[in-house]
């Protein structure tokens, strides 16, 4: 596996998105978004997406030049139709609709559906938290069913339907929450099946609902399952998911999973709250670190070694990822160089910025 900086991996993947249609100011959105990913230790909604996305919008599944619009607005509410449009663009439509109108109500809920895959959803959040206002999303695939089964079921009838949340700190990086219902994104088993590596226990079944490792299990054909988040308490993670369907499908008007085999977009509902309206002055600020002092207070596991807040891991792996590279395994990076050649780019020069072997 090659290791490349940050910097180099955004300017190749702005280069491949503007050479299959996008504008540069697109481009960079969704390149940003794609190695912030990566960085953040989200590999399977980063780097491995920049060949994907290339393929998708050459068979139509995206439109480069699609330009979200709202089509329903009252009050702290809106609704966008995203045109066809990269996720990440019409995604950074959503966030910016949701701040003005927090901003203004207090509260601000805004609908985005026909996007296509609007990538890591934690992304969106980190955005508003950022801002200094709290975020809330529930993203589902659409009509897409056929990845999670039910509580109980061998089959898979839901999407991954994450979730995520995030929270502003003064002076410190925000809470985030970023996860799926399921155990784990449909993403990191792709990846673990291009890098040739087996899966943790508990992750995913085969065809007929036997536990595996091997994510060729799940890939298929005929594919496998992944399981609802849970373990012995999966109905857990399926419950969610049923309320992803309802929240980000049903009333952003993507639609909720009927079994359909490819996803055309991602259904988003986001919310945005304004602290300054719920709460007395300085109020916020110090109940929030209140709750951070209490809860890390608490004496360590040994078997865990500490006590880190959500979010903390991400952060932690960018900032040693900006110094030491990211790394791409030798099928992503094979793939993504297959494509530029085939945009008429010269992936050559590239492999001169490698910062180091895995």
């Amino acid at each position: 596996m090659r290791r490349f900086p940050p910097e180099t991996l955004t300017r190749i993947a702005r280069s491949l998105f503007e050479a299959a249609g996008c504008s540069a100011e697109d481009a960079a959105t969704v390149a940003d978004h794609l190695v912030e990913s990566s960085l953040f230790g989200h590999d399977s909604h980063g780097t491995i997406r920049i060949y994907e996305y290339v393929d998708q919008m050459a068979d139509g599944t995206f439109d480069p030049a699609g330009r979200p619009t709202v089509v329903r607005e009252r009050g702290a509410m809106a609704v966008f139709d995203g045109g066809g449009a990269l996720g990440q663009v019409a995604g950074r439509h959503a966030v910016d609709k949701a701040v003005e109108l927090a901003r203004a109500h207090g509260i601000g809920s805004v609908g985005l559906r026909n996007c296509s895959h609007l990538g890591r959803i934690g992304a969106y959040t980190l955005a508003v938290a950022r801002q200094g206002l709290v975020g809330m999303a529930w993203v589902n695939a659409g009509r897409l069913g056929r990845q999670i089964p039910p509580y109980g079921g061998i089959d898979g009838k839901l999407s991954t339907n994450p979730v995520s949340f995030a929270a502003p700190r003064r002076g410190a990086d925000p809470i985030l929450v970023d996860m799926t219902t399921s155990v784990v994104a449909e993403g990191k088993i792709r990846l673990a099946h291009n890098q040739g590596v087996q899966v943790p226990e508990g992750w995913i079944t085969d065809a007929e609902g036997r536990p595996t490792t091997d994510p060729a299990d799940f890939v298929g054909p005929p594919q496998g399952a992944i399981l609802p988040m849970g373990g012995v308490v999966a109905y857990k993670g399926y419950c969610l998911s049923m309320m992803v369907e309802i929240l980000g499908g049903l009333l952003s008007g993507e639609g909720c999973a009927a079994g359909e085999v490819e996803m055309r977009s991602n259904g988003l509902m986001l919310i945005v709250w304004e602290p300054a309206f719920f709460c007395e002055d300085g109020d916020y600020d110090r109940e929030v670190e209140g709750l951070v002092g209490h809860v890390t207070s608490s004496r360590v596991d040994p078997q865990v070694g500490r006590i880190q807040l959500p979010g903390a891991p991400e952060f932690t792996t960018a900032a040693e990822r900006r110094r030491t590279g990211i790394a791409i395994d030798d099928t992503t990076w094979s793939r993504i160089c297959h494509r530029a050649r085939g945009l008429g780019l010269d992936p050559a020069p590239w492999e001169r910025e490698v910062c180091g072997q895995v």
